[in-house]
């Protein structure tokens, strides 16, 4: 079924930075921590917040259905107070029925899973954003096949999402654990500028939404491809926003966190 894109909706991917470490004030996530701040003053204050989060694989298209979600420290070997944040914002059941119903019409296999809680592609970034934790709040998990193809099916899926609600991918543009520099030093790295002006290129310049999405398919082509993701879990969020959407996206962040170029990117 092709259904057309509500022009209207909120729809956000952005590089949610390394574990608990915005939160704890790390310096290297200083140009983050600002962007995450402002970005809820040029959005239309949501009903409810649907995170597509890097940390979360499922063979069907799960979506988070506990009423009032727990904490999901899914990282290590951070100190103690990185695992007393806390982020009490309600969960919505009878809204993730919804998507998995407006999943399943559209051929995408999904299913409830009322036990998981918030992990931390959800819980770091909404922290900054939205401090108060007075939205509810769901997720989307990936699936673990990484086809890039059904994200973003998975996106178009999407599209009856009414326009109150925003949408979140969150990953990372750059995400290669290997090169971060954790003491936060900017090297200039051109394989990393190679790959995000060509994902700016993608995103924001002017092709066809085919085109947009075959060269998002076929992204391994691009160049430093695989040096910038030697797995693509942090890039897929991208997809499905990009499937959600239907249109260019603007550029809203372009700057370096771990001392890497990360990007975020706004449809409205």
């Amino acid at each position: 079924m092709d259904i057309v894109p509500n022009n209207n909706a909120q729809i956000v991917y952005f590089s949610h930075g390394g574990g608990p470490l915005p939160i704890l004030g790390d310096p290297s996530h200083k140009a983050m921590i600002a962007f995450m701040k402002r970005l809820p003053s040029r959005l239309r204050k949501p009903e409810l917040i649907l995170v597509i989060s890097a940390h979360w694989e499922e063979k069907e298209a799960t979506v988070l259905g506990a009423e009032n979600p727990e904490m999901f420290y899914d990282y290590y070997g951070f100190p103690k107070e990185a695992y007393t944040i806390t982020y009490p914002a309600p969960g919505s059941p009878g809204y993730a029925e919804k998507i998995v119903n407006l999943l399943e019409m559209n051929k995408i296999p999904a299913r409830i899973d009322p036990k998981r809680g918030f992990d931390h592609g959800l819980f770091i970034p909404l922290k900054l954003m939205y401090p108060d934790a007075d939205i509810p709040c769901l997720q989307l998990s990936l699936l673990s096949s990484l086809d890039p193809e059904v994200h973003i099916a998975v996106g178009k899926a999407l599209r009856e999402l009414p326009e109150d609600i925003l949408v979140i991918g969150s990953g990372f543009s750059f995400h290669n654990m290997r090169v971060f520099s954790w003491q936060g030093r900017e090297i200039p790295d051109s394989a990393n500028d190679a790959f995000q002006n060509w994902l700016v290129d993608t995103c924001t310049g002017s092709h066809s939404d085919l085109n947009r999405e075959k060269r998002l398919i076929e992204w391994e082509n691009a160049p430093f491809a695989r040096y910038c993701h030697p797995r693509e879990e942090h890039l897929l969020p991208l997809h499905v926003c990009v499937g959600m959407s239907g249109k260019r996206a603007k550029l809203i962040f372009d700057d370096h966190i771990l001392g890497k170029r990360g990007l975020a990117f706004l449809w409205e």
